[in-house]
């Protein structure tokens, strides 16, 4: 038996020698694999993995501009850690398109009007990501990531919480915030002695409070608000473009998602008391209000369709579904998640600006007081909010001089070809830039000064209509741009009236800090004293 036993050597073991005939070309490969170390092995692991990842970025990169190699695998991933203004700028001057790969993530930059323009104007082959973290944070059913008709329909169901009746309910509850807030603004220049604080802060905090009461009216405590406003820092830290994609205990996502989770609580409370109040017969004063009696008017269409009797039962524009307590706290935080940075960056820089340029403010002062009949304490009317032609031109000129969202980040569903010459593939991000579009010489005259005379007496509005990217454009424009260029020219124009601010500069207040959106470096040193008539 032993005998007939057939003996095999393997050839890794012996080339020279074994069964297996071994090609004498190979036989060196061969030999250089069976000696080789596990170091060796390792090394040579690695250098594939390199070559792919290099290999990888460059068939991606094609004919756009870009780095002409990649650092291995991680790519800038420092440089993205600690964002520059001055380095966006750069990318965005460097080519209509532009590239750069991070980790696994290739990433688009769409530089022109036309280019961000198409990126926005093109459903079929991209969607709005924000980051890869953000689906955690804000739910992955969360409607701001539907597509197509998902997206659509539920954004109908929206559209009248922001019509122009809508935002006239809202008005009384903003008057209300800014007054106590005016107090506070005093009494921190008070305890400082006079001297300059860094005021970025407080404006995310007001903005915050104005924006809950907006939302969810005074279903939320104070402390809530103070404690929302605290910990927001870090739900906007969590979604710097460059981040951990998972949660690990203790980093940025972390706390991240923590507050997530403690703003969505306190949101859904306010979502059951609203309900309570709104089927009690309770008159809308806030956004929730009045989404919660569009609920209630569609299901009562819906049973009387029912029953086969609607006489006497007006159909409401669009019939909406009764959402949970939950869904409906959803929704409302990611009009806070549109809104926060943004407008604490616009709120930030109109203040500083306002103070460098009295001859504008002036004019603000007289607009309001004029409109107020006098009275400079008096509270505003939808009326009147919008006969302030030279404030919101102001507010108009703000946005677009210092636009706070720079970039918007979207997914490819699929090959997206951009351009004749340039296909983004699918899976990678594309992210079209509002800035360049906004200081175009070819549309805005002298476009690095901050000049409202372009939008109370020029042409600006008419000329640069494809140009004004700042709230986005196509099927995920902003809902709120309205609301939120009204709510900036009431804080302005209230201001104006009951204070003096005076800005105490620095060699970074011009500067731009980019922290998902942008402020001053130093963020804004100001004192406050009231105003006397």
């Amino acid at each position: 038996m032993a005998s007939n036993a057939t003996s095999f050597t393997s050839p890794l073991a012996s080339v020279k020698y074994g069964a297996a005939s071994v090609p004498p070309q190979l036989e060196y490969v061969v030999d250089l694999v069976a000696n080789a170390s596990g170091w060796t092995i390792l090394a040579t692991v690695l250098a594939v993995l390199v070559a792919y990842d290099q290999f990888r970025y460059i068939w991606q990169k094609g004919s756009i501009v870009g780095p002409a190699w990649k650092m291995p695998f991680i790519g800038p991933f420092l440089q993205s850690m600690n964002p520059k203004f001055e380095e966006y700028y750069a990318k965005w001057l460097s080519g209509p398109l532009s590239c750069v790969s991070v980790f696994h993530k290739f990433v688009v930059i769409a530089s022109t009007r036309d280019m961000a323009r198409k990126v926005f104007n093109s459903p079929a082959f991209v969607k709005p990501c924000v980051v890869d973290v953000a689906h955690k944070l804000l739910g992955a059913d969360n409607w701001v990531f539907l597509d197509g008709k998902a997206h659509v329909d539920f954004r109908k169901g929206l559209n009248g919480l922001f019509t122009r009746r809508a935002l006239e309910i809202y008005l009384p509850g903003q008057e209300e915030v800014y007054n106590r807030y005016f107090k506070d603004f005093l009494e921190i220049t008070k305890n400082a002695g006079g001297k300059p604080v860094p005021w970025m802060p407080m404006f995310r905090e007001v903005i915050t409070a104005v924006s809950c009461r907006t939302f969810v009216g005074h279903y939320i405590s104070d402390e809530a608000v103070k404690k929302i406003a605290d910990d927001y820092y870090l739900i906007t830290a969590a979604l710097e473009l460059v981040n951990f994609p998972i949660i690990v205990p203790y980093t940025k996502t972390w706390y991240g998602k923590k507050a997530a989770d403690m703003v969505l609580a306190e949101f859904a409370k306010c979502a059951a008391k609203s309900k309570a109040r709104m089927a009690a017969g309770g008159e809308p004063d806030c956004i929730m209000d009045a989404w919660i009696v569009e609920m209630i008017k569609s299901k009562k269409w819906r049973d009387a369709v029912e029953k086969g009797n609607t006489e006497g039962i007006e159909k409401p524009t669009h019939v909406l579904r009764d959402f949970t307590d939950y869904e409906i706290s959803q929704t409302v935080f990611t009009f806070l998640f549109a809104s926060q940075d943004a407008t604490s960056s616009a709120a930030t820089w109109l203040f500083q600006i306002m103070a460098q340029r009295p001859d504008v403010l002036d004019r603000v002062r007289e607009e309001n007081l004029k409109l107020r009949n006098g009275d400079p304490h008096a509270a505003v009317t939808m009326d009147q909010l919008e006969a302030m032609t030279y404030t919101r031109a102001v507010v108009r000129e703000l946005l677009r001089y210092r636009p706070p969202v720079l970039m918007v980040p979207y997914v490819v569903k699929k090959p997206f070809p951009v351009t004749d010459t340039y296909t983004a593939p699918k899976g990678s991000m594309i992210i079209p830039t509002t800035y360049m579009a906004l200081r175009d010489p070819e549309v805005y005259e002298n476009p690095d000064q901050f000049d409202p005379e372009r939008y109370y007496s020029g042409d600006a509005e008419a000329k640069g209509a494809k140009n004004y990217l700042v709230f986005g454009v196509g099927p995920h424009y902003c809902l709120g741009q309205v609301y939120a260029q009204l709510n900036l020219a009431l804080f302005l124009g209230k201001a104006s009236l009951e204070m003096d601010w005076v800005h105490h500069p620095t060699d970074r207040s011009e500067e731009i800090k980019v922290f998902a959106t942008i402020f001053p470096m130093d963020d804004c040193p100001l004192t406050f004293t009231e105003r006397k008539w």
